[in-house]
């Protein structure tokens, strides 16, 4: 419908007075001031603060909701067994993969950061012991009191293995990368994590060595977690449909530090701190047109640099994309060797 027609005046900022006319003035002048400035049929630059009409289906924080219940019942199906598990889903929006988990799962906690889509979860899934909702950010969220122990369960001398979670989400596409890192941040408390992401991203993260997607974000998954590119959906399942394809994967949470001779000091503060390991990935990658020399002679001293690449066997004209985890990890550990001897 024109809205033109709905009403003898628009209603927004533009036309308060005209509507305020309307009520306090004779009729005969209210009728010519809303014929003045009625728009015409044909007008196109409505303003969008009056506009009337607004789209069916408006992506809220960058995300396109899943709105096909034979995918969703796959992706939840790769989560495997969860009866005795407590699982953590990421953006659950319209609870689409919510609907399908609370009937499978002991807990399930789902965090969602607008406040009208966690309203509308907790009125659907209030019946439900076993859902709890969280209005919050995932990147901001404290993980540690939603899985660590719980005060007073704490005993000198005991540690209790946390409960291994499982994660599941539609991830939306431009903080993908963030959400990773945050997970692999407490890597500890998961055991599998189930995600939809754009396909771009998932043929980075599932990349191997060598080949031209791996980068950063491939090594620094493939460090946490063993990756499988499971299937791929159509715009048309998503709601809007975005314009790109998106692809499921399962990350199998097993780090690679010990066997990489990585202690947990090597690797930073909760590891990815500061002259860690990650951080030394990030060196690398830099700028991923140049050699691993250009990359790292800025931070390191070239005789230092020198000795500690040939010591770990590699050229110093090669990329840090030819090299692989175990490869970056001994030329890690030879700078490292090389600058406490110093």
């Amino acid at each position: 419908m024109n809205p033109s027609r709905q009403s003898p005046h628009f209603l927004g900022s533009r036309y308060d007075g005209i509507r305020g006319a309307e009520a306090t003035g004779p009729r005969q002048n209210a009728r010519g001031l809303t014929h003045q400035y009625k728009p015409k049929e044909k007008r196109v630059n409505v303003p969008k603060v009056v506009s009337t009409r607004r789209p069916q289906h408006k992506p809220k924080l960058g995300q396109h909701f899943l709105a096909n219940d034979s995918f969703a019942l796959q992706i939840v199906d790769a989560l495997g067994d969860a009866s005795q598990n407590t699982v953590l889903e990421i953006g659950p929006g319209r609870g689409v993969l919510t609907s399908l988990l609370a009937k499978r799962v002991r807990r399930l906690i789902a965090v969602e950061l607008d406040r009208v889509l966690a309203a509308q979860l907790r009125l659907r899934f209030g019946m439900f012991p076993n859902v709890e909702v969280i209005e919050a950010d995932i990147l901001s969220i404290d993980i540690d009191s939603l899985f660590g122990p719980k005060p007073g369960l704490s005993r000198p001398g005991i540690q209790l293995k946390p409960e291994p979670v499982k994660v599941i989400g539609n991830l939306p596409y431009y903080i993908t990368s963030d959400i990773l890192l945050r997970l692999f941040d407490y890597s500890k408390y998961f055991e599998t994590v189930v995600i939809l992401v754009q396909k771009e991203v998932a043929d980075r993260i599932a990349a191997e060595p060598g080949s031209r997607d791996y980068g950063l974000l491939s090594a620094t998954t493939q460090l946490y977690a063993r990756v499988e590119k499971l299937f791929t959906l159509p715009p048309g399942a998503f709601a809007p449909p975005p314009k790109v394809h998106s692809t499921v994967l399962r990350l199998t949470m097993a780090p690679r530090q010990q066997e990489l001779g990585l202690s947990p000091e090597s690797l930073g503060k909760d590891g990815v701190g500061k002259s860690g390991f990650i951080d030394f990935l990030k060196l690398s990658f830099g700028q991923k047109r140049k050699t691993l020399w250009n990359n790292l002679k800025a931070d390191y001293p070239e005789p230092r640099l020198r000795a500690a690449l040939a010591q770990a066997g590699v050229k110093p004209a090669a990329r840090a994309e030819t090299l692989s985890l175990a490869e970056s990890a001994a030329l890690f550990r030879a700078l490292r060797g090389n600058h406490d001897g110093s």
